[in-house]
Parts: C-alpha cells; sequence; structure tokens
C-alpha cells in the first residue's frame, strides 16, 4: 500500500528569518492525521535567512538528523561541539538524557535550505551524542547512499533505532529500487525534481508511506535533476 502525503497539504508558516513546512505535526502545526510514520517523528523542510538561526534550545531522547540542500549551517551545543556543515555532510545528534543546542545560517548573503528529521530512539535516557560525516557518493547520481543506520554498516552513522535513511540522485529516466524485508516499511521524501513511485507522481515536498509492498520502486521524470530520501522503518 502506497499512502501520499502531497507537499502542499504540509504545515507551512513564513516567519521572515525562516521559511518553514512541517511534513508532521509539530510546532503551531497540529494534525492529527499526521503525528509522524512508525518510528519516524518529525521531517521539517527549512530556508533560513542569511544571519539568522535557532538559539539555543534542549533536546531530550530523540535522534535528529540534518541534511543540507544549499548554503551553509552552523552547529553549537552543550557537549561543547561546533561545527558547519554544508551539501554532503550529514549531521547527527543524539539528544537521549538531555542536550542544548542552538543552529544559524552562517553567511552573511546566502540563504540555507535544509531538512530535519527527528526518529524515536530504541531506549530512552541514552547519553547525548554528536557527529557529523561526509558523503562524497551523495552527490552521484544513479546511486542509493546509505547515510545512517541502526548498526553503522557501509560507512554509514550508527543511530540508535533499527531504521535506515538513504539518500538519492537521479536524472531524467534513471531508476532506482530498495527491497523491503518482510514487516518493514518505507517512506520517500522528494526534495528536489519529481519521481514516479507506483504508478504515482511525487513532486518537490511530496511523499508516501509505503507499507505491505515488497519493493520500493522510483524513476526521475524530471528534466532537471531529482533528490529524495529513502527511510527503511521497523
Amino acid at each position: 500500500m502506497i499512502t501520499m502525503r502531497k507537499g502542499h497539504e504540509r504545515g507551512h508558516f513564513d516567519h521572515g528569518w525562516l521559511d518553514t513546512y512541517h511534513t508532521f505535526s509539530f510546532g503551531d502545526y497540529r494534525d492529527p492525521a499526521h503525528m509522524g510514520f512508525r518510528v519516524l517523528r518529525v521531517i521539517n523542510e527549512d530556508v533560513v535567512a542569511p544571519g539568522k538561526g535557532f538559539d539555543m534550545h534542549p533536546h531530550r531522547d530523540m535522534e535528529i538528523i540534518t541534511y543540507v540542500l544549499n548554503g551553509q549551517l552552523e552547529h553549537r551545543d552543550s557537549l561543547g561541539n561546533g561545527a558547519v556543515i554544508q551539501p554532503g555532510t550529514v549531521q547527527y545528534m543524539a539528544a537521549g538524557a538531555g542536550i542544548v543546542h542552538g543552529e544559524f545560517n552562517p553567511s552573511p548573503t546566502t540563504p540555507v535550505h535544509l531538512m530535519q528529521v527527528w526518529i524515536f530512539p530504541d531506549r530512552k535516557g541514552l547519553p547525548p551524542r554528536y557527529e557529523q560525516r561526509d558523503f562524497p557518493s551523495a552527490g552521484e547520481a544513479g546511486r542509493f547512499t546509505l547515510l545512517a543506520s541502526g548498526d553503522g554498516r557501509d560507512g554509514s552513522i550508527r543511530i540508535n533505532q533499527d531504521a535506515s535513511l538513504l539518500a538519492a540522485k537521479l536524472r531524467h529516466g534513471q531508476e532506482l529500487n530498495h527491497a523491503l524485508r518482510p514487516n518493514r516499511h518505507g517512506w520517500v521524501q522528494v526534495m528536489r525534481g519529481s519521481v514516479l513511485l507506483g504508478g504515482n507522481r511525487l513532486a518537490a515536498g511530496d511523499a508516501a508511506a509505503i507499507s505491505g509492498e515488497p519493493l520500493i520502486e522510483v524513476k526521475s521524470e524530471s528534466e532537471s535533476e531529482s533528490e529524495l530520501l529513502l527511510f527503511d522503518l521497523p
């Protein structure tokens, strides 16, 4: 079964310094029909204005992954970490027993466009942890790159959940498949371009939940490059 989540139906707020879309309920956007999918709790698409950002704020018991599409994002946290991430670098933070962090756009001229993902951990009260990693292959078209997984396989970031996050770029007409094991579920989030998924067209901002299907098949139909995230979930 494939269930569509159209981009224009997401929660949307334009705060001037922040233009944000919420796939699932978040902050002031409340929709009981869209509280997450399986262990996936948040997918926010944010554009942060130059020199602006999120002040230091706390989190607990959440796996937080940030993927930058354009621009740069600077990170600071209570563990003493400080870094700048950009396209090709994935940021991971296990909030665990508690962490305080903030992010802002260090550029005086260029907005930063990013996706932030929250996943429920498999246990509460874990030690907080920060990691970032470069994935050069994520820039190559026509392949999936494993960014995060529960076992850290294939050079991915190890997270505290039996879930996998993959990214892909596709040129026009390129196809990719991902097999789902029994009792696993998928979520496809299109970030750029457009793809066909099981006969359904997904444009930028659109998503789909997949259950009871042995194979996820995507084909780019965009003349420009398509880019997507794929979640393999328990």
